[in-house]
């Protein structure tokens, strides 16, 4: 009888002590998903401060640069979706630890899955913004320069301004050329060399010259067509560029774009003296820009 008694008694605390190991095993594996999740949201404050500040730095910055706005609005928009997808997977954690029993070897991997993810997430958010007000400041400076340089220009004859996230200058005809012609006159080139010396600086931006015309039709001897005008006035500029003023070739790129992408109405003489026009588009170089926004 006391050989059965000791039996039992040692087989109910071989149970107690395996239950206890059990109970304890569980409790630190919650313990380390609650301090997964709260990495988690702390994550997520930052990701939502860092939109804030983003938006706080436009807001402050470029006031007066509203057709840019829009470009950037676009990527604050992806930002937003990211805090989404980063909402979701902190709810589908708070979902696995609310019952342990589920929680095997496979989940445990699947969260650690989870949580890389999103910090994978937050370096690509965070490369994003930098780069953002990188390329805002590359403009900013170059507005700033370029309006400052050409001060003395009338404001008839030069626009400067933010579109689509690169610089235009736009000028008129009038300053440039002769009606129906594409040499360059003398006047034009005290500008022309304003705009070098600010592009020069510049040297990892690259510059698109467009010819705009009207929409009313030449034909000469020396001209074919708008096409052939606004083509040839696109190049006069560049050949300007790169003789006088030492603007390397290799950034630079001459097109015409005829009567077909005005900006007023030719039904009007002022609407068409608008539109005849030589635009010098500053812009990053392509393989750099898409450089700067990989995620790796």
């Amino acid at each position: 009888m006391k050989q059965i008694f000791s039996l039992l008694f040692i087989a109910l605390f071989t149970f107690s002590c395996v239950s206890s190991k059990k109970f304890k095993s569980v409790r630190a594996e919650l313990e380390d998903y609650k301090v997964a999740l709260e990495k988690c949201k702390e994550n997520q404050i930052a990701c939502e401060q860092e939109k804030k500040q983003l938006m706080g730095d436009y807001s402050s910055k470029f006031g007066n640069l509203e057709n840019e706005r829009s470009s950037d609005l676009l990527k604050i928009k992806s930002l937003e979706e990211q805090l989404d997808f980063i909402k979701r997977t902190n709810t589908n954690l708070l979902d696995r630890l609310s019952d342990l029993s589920v929680v095997s070897v496979t989940g445990a991997e699947n969260i650690k899955r989870s949580l890389d993810a999103i910090n994978e997430k937050d370096k690509q958010i965070s490369t994003m913004t930098t780069n953002i007000q990188r390329k805002d400041s590359v403009n900013l400076a170059l507005v700033m320069n370029l309006k400052r340089s050409l001060s003395d220009v009338p404001s008839d004859d030069i626009n400067i301004e933010v579109k689509k996230g690169v610089v235009y200058i736009s000028l008129s005809d009038k300053m440039l050329y002769k009606s129906g012609s594409a040499v360059i006159n003398d006047q034009a080139n005290s500008v022309l060399e304003k705009i070098a010396k600010v592009v020069n600086d510049h040297y990892e931006l690259e510059i698109l010259v467009e010819g705009h015309t009207d929409n009313i039709p030449i034909s000469s001897e020396c001209m074919a067509d708008n096409w052939d005008l606004s083509t040839k006035r696109a190049t006069a500029v560049v050949r300007v560029l790169q003789n006088k003023y030492k603007v390397n070739p290799s950034r630079m790129t001459a097109g015409g774009r005829s009567e077909f992408v005005p900006k007023s109405d030719n039904a009007t003489v002022e609407g068409r003296k608008i539109n005849r026009r030589t635009e010098i588009i500053i812009l990053p170089k392509l393989d750099q820009f898409f450089k700067l926004l990989e995620s790796k």
